[in-house]
């Protein structure tokens, strides 16, 4: 990452300026083992509820892109700060490597089935080093005050970031999805200038934020949400730095290995038909947004 001290170019030469770029390799990677909830049932026994993150919120962070941001915007021992948390990607990479990390998870059943698979796959002393703090994401300066202004990397995947500031109510919770049930009982619907206020505040002068989004097709359009979060986040204060393409599938020399699941076998297209195909999801772009002050990793202002 590196950042620039020229003057604002004027609109002629911005025409021709290019965006600097990079791209990640980093499959969806991330492993969740289902969960075992006691619930209550009509007799005095109980019977054991299975609970498992959908593929939907399991792959908003994948470990391996966790760890790319984690090691290029930080250094050992700073603070990391996760948004619109949904698995334990973030946490489990940061703990490993040497971060502290806090995540916002508002609903206790996710934070539970968080917890688990974090006790899972660390040891007590890498355990001593994530929590969790039951706060929405654009509640964050206030349920991690006690780290406001210190945070070196704010990672936000918002699953229904959409194209505008007000994105409508969450779907309703499918299926045992902790997260799915989260999304509609805390109502965390991405609300981009209370969240990008609030980013601002807990992250230190220097500190980043990666705004991970993914384009969709919403009613016969293309919605690419990056450019709008970038002009709000703009408005907040923060300079946009980078964009980043994260591959989310493998690569094996020139070709992407695109697996199709179970749901997707049945969505293959007719060639006759005028429908939209069914969509892969390949990438996720990143936009990585700093707030001005300090010195970046480098030792440049």
């Amino acid at each position: 990452m590196t950042s620039s001290n020229k003057p604002n170019p004027t609109p002629a030469s911005a025409a021709r300026q290019l965006l600097p770029l990079t791209v990640w390799l980093c499959p969806d990677d991330t492993a969740d083992q289902p969960t075992h909830d006691a619930q209550p049932c009509h007799g005095p026994a109980h019977r054991a509820h299975h609970t498992r993150t959908c593929e939907r919120h399991l792959g908003t962070i994948s470990s391996g892109l966790a760890r790319h941001l984690i090691t290029t915007a930080t250094d050992e021992h700073d603070v990391i700060a996760e948004a619109f948390t949904s698995n334990a990607a973030t946490l489990r990479a940061a703990a490993e490597l040497d971060r502290r990390a806090v995540a916002c998870v508002p609903h206790f059943p996710l934070a539970r089935h968080i917890g688990a698979q974090l006790r899972e796959h660390l040891s007590h002393e890498q355990l001593g080093r994530v929590a969790m703090r039951p706060c929405r994401a654009d509640q964050m300066h206030r349920g991690i005050a006690d780290q406001s202004g210190e945070v070196a990397l704010v990672i936000a995947a918002p699953s229904t970031a959409g194209s505008h500031t007000t994105e409508p109510k969450p779907r309703q919770a499918r299926g045992s999805c902790p997260a799915c049930l989260s999304d509609v009982l805390t109502n965390s619907a991405f609300r981009s200038q209370t969240f990008l206020s609030a980013a601002y505040r807990v992250l230190r002068p220097g500190g980043h934020l990666a705004v991970v989004t993914t384009a969709r097709h919403h009613h016969g359009r293309l919605i690419d949400p990056a450019p709008a979060i970038i002009r709000e986040a703009r408005k907040a204060g923060f300079r946009y730095s980078q964009h980043i393409i994260a591959v989310r599938v493998p690569v094996q020399g020139d070709t992407l290995l695109i697996q199709a699941g179970p749901d997707s076998i049945g969505q293959l297209r007719d060639i006759r038909s005028r429908a939209m195909p069914p969509a892969a999801r390949v990438h996720a772009d990143v936009c990585l947004l700093t707030r001005p002050g300090g010195r970046d990793r480098g030792g440049r202002r």
